[in-house]
């Protein structure tokens, strides 16, 4: 079976369709999928400083564009997504709990809830408080899932994921590598995934 990586940072809107995405392409394209969160913020510091660029001097027309593109492809998903108040969101403490539901075994449910709490229901969830509810939700004890999101491994998991990307050449997120070395970069590429494990 395929192997695929999926580098995904809560805090993007393209990485919330693509994971939606994903979810559908698996029901009728199986792949043995490893999650991997990252700090999308880390990436483009060290390598994609254009990023902070564009948002302090954007082009009113492309601007424009981005938002009928991101609302067209919502559609298209068959997600809502709005414009958190608070943006760009600080998402350190949700991607280090990645791990922790992924050692729960609800990695998968975990990332879609904080998608939509963050992009549907437009919370803050750089938060606790926002962030309690939402494990607890899941069945994970909150005291102890903060607890373990500030141990140094989670910490130190976190940087590693977010290195390894840059090193292997990813650039923002979503990223998403086929049997190692094959990356593709944003949500509009995963039909080209989807073709490239057909042929696997």
């Amino acid at each position: 079976m395929p192997r695929l990586e999926f580098f995904f940072d809560c805090s993007s809107p393209w990485t919330y369709l693509a994971f939606e995405s994903l979810q559908t392409m698996l029901a009728r394209t199986p792949a043995d999928v490893w999650y991997r969160p990252f700090l999308v913020g880390g990436v483009f510091n060290a390598v994609n400083p254009s990023v902070y660029e564009n948002r302090e001097r954007p082009v009113p027309a492309k601007a424009r564009y981005y938002q009928k593109d991101l609302q067209d492809w919502a559609r298209y998903v068959g997600i809502v997504i709005g414009s958190p108040p608070v943006f760009p969101v600080n998402s350190v403490r949700v991607m280090r709990g990645a791990f922790v539901a992924e050692e729960a075994g609800c990695l998968v449910a975990y990332a879609r809830a904080f998608f939509r709490a963050y992009w549907q229901e437009l919370a803050d969830i750089s938060q606790p408080a926002v962030i309690a509810p939402i494990v607890a939700s899941l069945g994970l004890e909150p005291q102890a899932f903060f607890t373990a999101i500030e141990q140094q491994e989670m910490k130190d998991r976190l940087r590693a994921n977010t290195d390894e990307l840059i090193e292997r050449g990813g650039f923002g997120s979503p990223t998403v590598f086929v049997d190692g070395n094959d990356m593709y970069f944003g949500n509009d590429r995963l039909p080209l995934v989807e073709a490239r494990i057909r042929t696997t």
